[in-house]
């Protein structure tokens, strides 16, 4: 008798997990986009993970074992981490795929939305919210204007980003270069170079400071520091003012990490995360 019951426990348990799979499967495949691709992981409430520039889901691979219990749609941007570029082969990148992302959003039917991005996914992330399509928005080590993680200002950066495009794109030593950093960075191989080149151009033009105070979702800020206390107080006072028009804003340092936190300090990510989908 025992082993009947487990056997129709077992039995019960995998049909369960199989309407789990494939109506997560189902979610992905009835959309179709020319700027992303979309994979679903396991049954729960619902949470985006957007990457960063040229990475791909794999940056999110330690969330998905380290945070279960939450249905995962993963974002990957095409032309980035192997995917052909398609539509983003050319033309403005980033605020069209953010409406790509909202428009998956309707597609799929997600309410009490939770929206997770690292970097320029950050930028996606806060993009999306500012639609009031999300309940909650974390951004992982992103600046509201892309220009200010590297020192200036979108007003004073955005000519210089377009030169710079220019180059990455139009010149065999800009193209070589830029080659060398996807060759270096984390989960960027087989990016598209040009992609790369027009992505930067547009984060160098984007200031979302401006907005925020728009954004009726509640916002989280994970930021890397290292362990020079002296250059994380600094770090800190720099997020904490361009963070300042979101006045419920909740920012939470992690170090000694890099910039890809989640891969850095696993763990403290991971339980950041947790405590932020929770609340």
């Amino acid at each position: 008798m025992m082993m009947q019951t487990d056997r129709r426990t077992l039995l019960l348990g995998g049909l369960a997990a199989g309407m789990v799979a494939m109506g997560s499967a189902a979610v992905a495949a009835s959309f179709a986009s020319r700027r992303i691709a979309v994979t679903v992981r396991g049954a729960g409430r619902d949470v985006i993970l957007i990457p960063g520039l040229a990475s791909g889901p794999g940056i999110w691979n330690g969330v998905l074992g380290g945070v279960p219990g939450w249905r995962y749609h993963l974002v990957h941007v095409r032309g980035f981490a192997g995917l052909a570029p398609d539509a983003n082969a050319s033309g403005v990148l980033v605020q069209p795929i953010a409406d790509e992302i909202a428009r998956y959003v309707a597609n799929a039917g997600l309410r009490r939305l939770a929206i997770v991005g690292h970097s320029m996914g950050g930028t996606l992330a806060m993009m999306v919210g500012l639609k009031g399509v999300a309940n909650r928005v974390m951004v992982v080590d992103m600046l509201p204007a892309g220009a200010a993680m590297v020192g200036g200002t979108a007003s004073g950066m955005g000519f210089l980003a377009d030169q710079l495009s220019g180059y990455f794109t139009g010149t065999a030593a800009g193209r070589r270069y830029l080659a060398q950093m996807v060759a270096q960075a984390p989960g960027a191989k087989g990016s598209d170079p040009d992609v790369i080149a027009n992505a930067l151009r547009d984060l160098a033009n984007i200031d979302l400071g401006p907005q925020l105070p728009r954004l009726g979702a509640p916002l989280e800020v994970v930021y890397a520091v290292g362990s020079d206390a002296q250059q994380a107080a600094a770090i800190t006072r720099r997020f904490r003012a361009d963070y300042a028009g979101k006045k419920d804003a909740r920012l939470k340092a992690i170090g000694p990490s890099g910039h890809m936190v989640m891969a850095d300090q696993p763990a403290r990510f991971a339980a950041a995360l947790r405590d932020f989908l929770t609340i």
